[in-house]
């Protein structure tokens, strides 16, 4: 059984493959034909967000993939500017409509601040008046499960402690070089499922010398050493491109890392996002 057709159970009993296939950077009018050569090379699980500006195309590429729809896991995000109930109602429906989708497998507060306050001010309530759309469209069955992304552990707490439906799952900034191991942790004692964007650290990894040489004595290459790792962490990696021969490498995962490794790997801080420092996420906040 290869990696596509794995899957962990979230801790509402819903599955979701293991391996993730990203879209944050793939323009609308390229998402479609970019999530049908996903599905076509078996990925099964395909993340947006409405901030992607590409929910249109990512709907369109599942629904004319040719696969059942429940034989697919689609996520979305709500923005991160939205921090009221009202907004939320709409913006969940918007998704949907825009997505062409009956339902979506699992949508999340895309970031606890709006970008343009990253790691600001409190937003609190305004997260909660949030969250409470998401139950609701939970429990009416159009979500089958919610989540957070960007979420710190106080923030978490914040939300469970005015919520009647735990997050299922947390998306956070996780590859070799950057391994958030409170976050980690505090995700597998609330059963918490850890989705890990950017893998590949935005590209930061992909010429570390390091990752080279142990990828090199394990036959793979630095993007497969990168999202085994993330996998063997209990994350689901969401990989990103529209190259189809990546699409198949990046699932090519028929190796195991060893404890000694891991534990290598698990040490390195990698950050030096470049040009690429602009973006919230990686500026180190």
């Amino acid at each position: 059984m290869t990696i596509l057709a794995e899957t962990y159970t979230l801790s509402n009993g819903v599955l979701i493959p293991k391996l993730g296939f990203g879209t944050w950077f793939i323009d609308d009018e390229r998402a479609a034909q970019a999530v049908r050569e996903a599905i076509e090379a078996g990925y099964r699980n395909i993340d947006t967000a409405q901030a992607y500006g590409n929910e249109r195309g990512v709907g369109e590429g599942v629904r004319t993939s040719g696969v059942a729809r429940d034989e697919l896991f689609v996520s979305t995000k709500l923005a991160a500017e939205i921090k009221d109930y009202e907004g939320a109602v709409a913006a969940i429906d918007r998704s949907l409509e825009t997505l062409g989708l009956d339902y979506i497998d699992l949508m999340l507060i895309h970031s606890p601040q709006p970008w343009d306050d990253f790691r600001g001010g409190d937003y609190s309530e305004g997260n909660r008046a949030a969250w409470r759309a998401l139950e609701e469209a939970y429990r009416g069955g159009t979500l089958r499960a919610i989540g957070v992304s960007n979420f710190q552990n106080a923030d978490i707490d914040s939300i469970l402690e005015g919520s009647t439906v735990a997050p299922h799952a947390n998306q956070l900034l996780v590859h070799v070089g950057n391994t958030p191991d409170e976050l980690l942790a505090y995700a597998a004692e609330h059963d918490i499922l850890v989705q890990a964007y950017s893998p590949f650290g935005h590209g930061a990894i992909l010429k570390n010398d390091e990752l080279t040489e142990m990828a090199d004595r394990y036959g793979v290459s630095v993007p497969q050493l990168a999202l085994r790792y993330t996998i063997q962490l209990g994350t689901v990696p969401l990989p990103k491109t529209e190259n189809p021969e990546h699409m198949r490498s990046n699932a090519a995962l028929d190796f195991v890392l060893s404890d000694e490794d891991m534990a290598s790997l698990r040490g390195l801080h990698i950050r030096d996002y470049g040009d690429d420092s602009v973006f919230p996420v990686y500026s180190g906040k």
